[in-house]
């Protein structure tokens, strides 16, 4: 049940009916009517702009529709008022017994209230973290991860069939770097001396590897050239590296559904038939591109190359994909990528990127749409940086140094629901601070702590009730006379729950799960403030003198904790029943 949906239908049922009655013309676009919350609460329970938007097709003033829309909306039960305001904007006021019908809706639905049928089963793929498979992830990888997971449970909750994937950068030269660094691990396991040179991985994570290849292979390859080891030790490592990345997201709650490997797109033919896909549309063309302005990207040379005409799809310059050698550029790969995603018939796709892939945003949406012949959409959204705090100093993190924060670190200090939480707090695209000793506060101030102490402090209320031999099960509450639910506190909360729907399918849209941490901080604040109005106002505290009186207050409190657990589900948080 979505309370906005219902009332919007409500709203084009009326005007259907004045159409009927001659008061509208009947061919009337009626898409653009909404109905949704006030920009001042205190205005009504919900707005209309429907006689502001069919006031010029109509060739009627607005006011005049607002008042005879109005006249009809008032015919309905749950409208206990329709003022027109302002120009002809409309703003409605529920009757007290939709509100008191709600929390029974909640407690019926359980978890499926607010799940939405948005998606009609659209398949989704969400590329995120794809880290370079050269060590552990630390903790700008975190916040990439645990959005696009709390993305992809936003959109299956909202009626998408999603994939998660990620991307294994085993492709390029990084990872012969590593394959030379285990190398050297490997010498030390064999108790030679060895010295790191710059641009190789000194960190302590590699020893364990160096001394699983000397258990596998016993001295075979110490002291040959790279022509007999590299090739090997660059499979043995990635697949070291990659089992230790699954096992750190697994440790934050994040579980791929599918792995693709870079790699196999070189010697397979996938990428020159990306390429050849683009050429059958007359997209690729030999040329010499103009020196760019500012800084000079490395995959410029004034030379002839092989360019993809990607202007043609938005794009603010072409670009090339083959060096004047013969070589691939980095952009060919994730062009066949994405050929591949495209292939795979996904109906949209979403990319996660680190904040320095900015500059890659433009390209690759002009790669997508010209593959796809702009059927396939693509949503890339930047993760800014993570700025680490501890003891009032700065974490600095330095992968070639091998002292930076992993993910691990961050899950072991924290735990994964309050990483998880903190991480979706802000934007994205915004830069987070993450301070070690606040996001573990016990205090109102942190929002992790707000939300799971609303949860907590529910359940604390449902066990007293069960001692005290109060049926409250769900079934039960769902039942119980919610008439006397008048006061002004109680309404705000019921208000606040019938939002959830609407706001799930305002964050699928936008493909933003931030916006779910935040409602929940907001749902949390409201019934803090409930149970705080409780110690002066005797009536409003959850526990009364007779069993149904507080079965009434509790099938709210209830109604609202399913809520809450179904927010931090899409999170992947945890709803905490007791503090601890």
């Amino acid at each position: 049940m979505n309370l906005f949906t219902d009332i919007r239908a409500l709203v084009i049922s009326s005007i259907e009916a004045m159409q009927a009655e001659g008061a509208l013309p009947g061919e009337l676009n009626l898409t653009p009517v909404t109905t949704e919350p006030p920009r001042d609460p205190l205005h009504g329970d919900m707005a209309t702009n429907a006689a502001m938007v069919l006031a010029k097709p109509a060739k009627q003033k607005p006011r005049d529709i607002a008042e005879a829309l109005a006249a009809k909306l008032r015919e309905d039960a749950r409208i206990a008022s329709a003022e027109v305001a302002g120009p002809g904007f409309l703003n409605l006021r529920l009757a007290q017994g939709t509100w008191q019908a709600l929390p029974a809706t909640i407690l019926t639905a359980g978890q499926d209230y607010g799940r939405s049928t948005l998606g009609a089963g659209q398949r989704v793929n969400i590329e995120y973290v794809s880290a370079n498979p050269t060590g552990p992830m630390h903790v700008g990888h975190a916040r990439g991860a645990i959005v696009g997971d709390a993305m992809a449970s936003l959109l299956a909750y909202a009626g998408y069939d999603v994939t998660r994937e990620y991307y294994i950068n085993d492709g390029g030269a990084q990872v012969d770097v590593l394959a030379r660094s285990v190398y050297l691990r490997y010498l030390e396991a064999h108790g030679q001396e060895v010295a790191f040179e710059d641009g190789t991985y000194p960190g302590d994570y590699l020893i364990p590897v160096g001394e699983a290849l000397k258990a596998k292979v016993g001295d075979a390859y110490v002291g040959k050239g790279e022509e007999v080891w590299l090739a090997e030790i660059r499979e043995y490592a990635t697949e070291a590296m990659m089992s230790l990345i699954r096992e750190d997201l697994a440790a934050l709650g994040v579980h791929m559904d599918h792995f693709f490997s870079e790699k196999s797109l070189y010697g397979t033919g996938k990428i020159e038939a990306a390429i050849d896909s683009l050429r059958d549309k007359g997209l690729i063309y030999r040329g010499v591109l103009e020196p760019p302005k500012g800084k000079k990207p490395e995959d410029w040379e004034p030379r002839e190359q092989t360019l993809f005409k990607s202007t043609e799809h938005g794009d603010d310059v072409d670009r090339p994909i083959q060096k004047s050698d013969g070589a691939w550029t980095y952009f060919a790969p994730d062009i066949a990528y994405h050929f591949d995603k495209v292939e795979r018939d996904f109906d949209q796709l979403i990319d996660i990127f680190g904040a320095d892939h900015g500059g890659y945003v433009k390209r690759m949406k002009a790669a997508v749409s010209a593959l796809s012949d702009g059927k396939t959409p693509l949503d890339i959204k930047l993760i800014q940086l993570v700025k680490l705090f501890k003891n009032g100093e700065p974490f600095k993190m330095s992968k070639r140094a091998g002292t930076f924060i992993t993910l691990r670190d961050l899950v072991d200090m924290v735990g994964a629901d309050v990483a998880r939480f903190h991480m979706l707090t802000r934007k994205p695209d915004a830069p987070l601070d993450f301070d070690f000793d606040k996001v573990v506060e016990q205090s109102k101030e942190n929002p992790v702590f707000y939300v799971q102490y609303a949860h907590a402090r529910i359940c604390s209320v449902l066990r007293k009730a069960a001692d005290e031999g109060i049926d409250v099960s769900d079934a039960t509450l769902a039942g119980v006379d919610l008439s006397g639910m008048t006061h002004e506190a109680e309404i705000m909360m019921a208000r606040k729950l019938a939002e959830w729907p609407r706001l799930v399918e305002i964050a699928a849209r936008g493909n933003e799960p931030h916006r779910i941490a935040t409602y929940l901080g907001e749902l949390a604040a409201e019934l803090h403030g409930l149970w705080n109005r409780g110690n002066d106002d005797v009536s409003l505290r959850f526990l009364q003198d007779d069993a149904a009186t507080s079965q009434a207050k509790i099938a709210l409190a209830r109604a609202t904790a399913v809520v809450i657990s179904a927010g931090l589900a899409i999170l992947g948080v945890t709803p905490m029943e007791e503090l601890r």
